[in-house]
């Protein structure tokens, strides 16, 4: 019997989703299996300039496509489905999600031309699915801020590996979807091997608040609002929405929804059922101007205070069909995520600035609850899981050593805890799990329509014009004596003020001429060698005179 590629071990590891916040990915692999929990995406940091969004490196996965059983999903958010469309072009396997979280996933797979070649296949909590000979998964209800989200137990020749998806456990919860508290208890009573688990708010003590408090809230804002009431929230958290739309129907207002995520989210959620909106409540936004101002609730994506969003155009006054006026109320519905603070503040300044009365969750206002379980929610998954060994996940390394600690609080030994970086195996066999090296893992960004095609070289490339400008060298030599035709001429972009610096300029070309002039009469005549000395002399005279480092583009041209 030939021997098989992968000896019988059980590998885990992150593609995505450990040491930062997005772009979930979960590999477990078996053998000749291959399962993936989650396909994300994370918005780019600071210093990614012009990136749009960025995924996790699927080399590994692509090397091994043959293997790849399938893509489970947890949920519906944009960080753990809004990698799908650039994954399943180089990787067509079978999708498996829950009934809300396939509907946002076709949305996603019809704006990619994938839907036509794309399996996918709907699952709920009773489901029980063969993933190749050796994996078979298993789901259960969790809560989270959108409807349908489920944890999974994967069962492995090893023993059973659960990952819980983003989850908190809310008694109270808006849709009627408690979370499967006595199917978990069963798992653990059957035993956990491992255990994948959400680090989000593992630095917060005490228990995430229900989301009914939230409507209790934002009832009375719009009773007590005396014009109309702007209410920004993340387009995918579905129970917010349902709650402004509770909230409007009981104060007697109407509701128009604007940006276009939050317009698909709205149509998906209640053509499947998970929005109930009452007949009439729903106006175009054309109408909002033609109504009693104390009649209207305009619902809108912008919380994190993206530049293209809804609530940032009315902030500026640039949004074509409505504008804030003094007196509004505007409700920002969710906390910033790490990074978008300063745009947040921005937004909440430019609409304090136009008059309105702003509410975000930064003022103890009550607006808005996490989706995330805080630290005695996940000592309670612990506690119901009883693993052997522990990896947390989907968290800042930070929230990682946290959750560590949380569960060798609850009795799991110190030993069996691993915190992971991307792409770091934990590899586990007869009951014993060591670390193991790695995959290839890491970022691929996306840029318009190129993805990958932008890395370090392109990024530094970027910082560089970003800091110091550009200064473009054009010369002409002649072919026959190398003398210098027409030129230098200096082009400058970012760097300095041209009719201001024609001193320096001037000398920068003198500087290229006698450079090259020098070079001919020492017959160096190759184009590499030419461009280098005239960079290095030209950057040495710039950075003397004024301290910085253009970027310097020599172009040399013979007739």
């Amino acid at each position: 019997m030939s021997k098989k590629i992968n000896s019988d071990k059980l590998s885990i590891f992150a593609l995505g989703g450990v040491g930062e916040i997005g772009k979930n990915m979960y590999v477990i692999q078996y053998a000749n299996d291959i399962v993936v929990v989650d396909a994300g995406l994370k918005f780019p940091e600071e210093d990614m300039l012009g990136i749009d969004i960025v995924i996790p490196d699927i080399s590994y996965l692509t090397e091994n496509r043959d293997k790849v059983r399938g893509i489970l999903l947890t949920h519906g958010h944009e960080d753990h489905i809004g990698g799908l469309p650039y994954v399943l072009k180089h990787l067509n396997v079978p999708v498996y999600g829950t009934k809300l979280t396939l509907g946002l996933v076709e949305n996603k797979l019809k704006e990619a031309n994938l839907l036509g070649e794309t399996k996918r296949i709907l699952i709920h909590a009773d489901s029980e699915i063969q993933l190749g000979s050796t994996l078979k998964a298993t789901f259960f209800k969790t809560n989270h801020s959108i409807p349908d989200s489920v944890g999974i137990c994967i069962d492995t020749p090893e023993g059973c590996v659960v990952h819980t998806g983003d989850f908190k456990f809310d008694h109270t919860p808006v849709n009627d979807q408690y979370a499967d508290l006595q199917r978990m208890a069963e798992i653990g009573s059957r035993g956990v091997l491992a255990l994948l688990s959400d680090s989000t708010n593992a630095e917060k003590p005490g228990f995430t608040p229900s989301e009914k408090n939230v409507g209790i809230v934002l009832e009375d804002i719009f009773r007590k609002a005396d014009q109309r009431v702007v209410v920004a929230t993340f387009a995918s958290n579905v129970h917010r929405i349902q709650q402004v739309i509770n909230a409007a129907e009981s104060t007697g207002r109407k509701v128009t929804v604007i940006g276009r995520s939050m317009v698909n989210v709205v149509s998906i959620a209640s053509d499947l059922g998970y929005l109930h909106i009452p007949d009439g409540m729903l106006i175009e936004p054309e109408e909002v101007n033609k109504m009693a101002a104390d009649r209207v609730v305009v619902l809108c994506t912008g919380s994190q205070g993206e530049p293209m969003s809804a609530l940032t155009r009315m902030a500026r006054s640039t949004h074509r069909k409505v504008d804030i006026l003094p007196g509004d109320t505007v409700i920002i519905a969710a906390t910033p995520v790490p990074g978008n603070e300063k745009y947040v503040g921005r937004t909440i300044d430019e609409l304090f600035r136009l008059g309105a009365d702003v509410i975000y969750s930064g003022s103890n206002s009550g607006v808005h609850v996490s989706g995330h379980g805080s630290q005695e929610e996940l000592k309670l998954m612990l506690n119901l899981m009883k693993p052997k060994f522990f990896i947390p996940v989907h968290g800042e390394f930070r929230m990682q050593r946290r959750h560590a600690l949380l569960a060798e609080s609850v009795g799991v030994d110190p030993d069996n805890i691993f915190i992971t970086d991307l792409g770091e195996i934990v590899e586990i066999q007869a009951g014993s799990a060591r670390k193991a090296g790695k995959v290839t893992a890491g970022n691929v960004l996306i840029d318009g329509l190129g993805v990958g095609d932008v890395g370090n070289i392109v990024l530094r490339d970027r910082k560089l014009l970003s800091q110091d400008g550009i200064l473009v060298v054009v010369v002409t030599l002649s072919k026959q004596n190398g003398a210098i035709v027409s030129g230098p001429d200096i082009i400058s972009r970012g760097f300095v003020y041209v009719r201001e610096s024609e001193g320096l300029l001037e000398e920068s070309n003198r500087i290229v001429s006698s450079t090259l002039q020098k070079l001919m009469s020492e017959n160096v005549n190759e184009w590499a060698s030419l461009k280098t000395s005239v960079k290095d002399a030209l950057g040495r005279f710039l950075y003397e005179q004024t301290r910085r480092r253009p970027m310097i583009l020599p172009i040399i041209m013979e007739v």
